[in-house]
């Protein structure tokens, strides 16, 4: 691990309608408001010895300073791009720039969903991606970075 400054501090990137979890669809993503999953997702992640921080955004651009801003902050990032998952070559890219682990996410399965869900872009550049498994999904990415850094 180089710098003592990044040691135990993961990120959580939320896209495009992710802070609407608990409102919208609930059929696909629960009653659970994204505020509580978030509280849970960071007393998880310090449990497991990580400093998090959580950040929601419905714009692509500010995902893309946050990854670019991720290389010298984090240990790792857990990313659940949203829709943009399926076609933002733009927050491809800036995965691809960064060299620490990325691990995708998703509450819902996406390849039990639309058919246009089945395929991802940051899928290539993420070392795994985890789905289907609602908030748990998100513990997850933390066991899967505890385990590769």
């Amino acid at each position: 691990m180089e710098g003592d400054d990044i040691v135990n501090k993961i990120l959580v990137l939320l896209g495009p309608n992710l802070n609407m979890v608990g409102i919208r669809e609930k059929g696909v993503y629960g009653s659970e408001s994204s505020e509580s999953i978030t509280e849970q997702i960071k007393s998880y992640a310090l449990e497991n010895g990580f400093e998090c921080d959580v950040v929601q955004s419905n714009y692509e651009g500010t995902l893309i300073d946050e990854i670019h801003n991720s290389r010298d902050k984090y240990v790792g990032v857990i990313i659940n791009a949203g829709a943009l998952t399926h076609y933002s070559y733009a927050l491809r890219d800036a995965i691809a720039c960064v060299n620490i682990p990325f691990v995708e996410v998703h509450m819902s399965n996406i390849h039990a969903r639309e058919e246009f869900r089945h395929n991802s872009v940051i899928a290539p550049v993420c070392a795994g991606q985890i789905s289907g498994f609602g908030k748990i999904s998100y513990l997850l990415g933390i066991n899967a970075i505890k385990e590769m850094i």
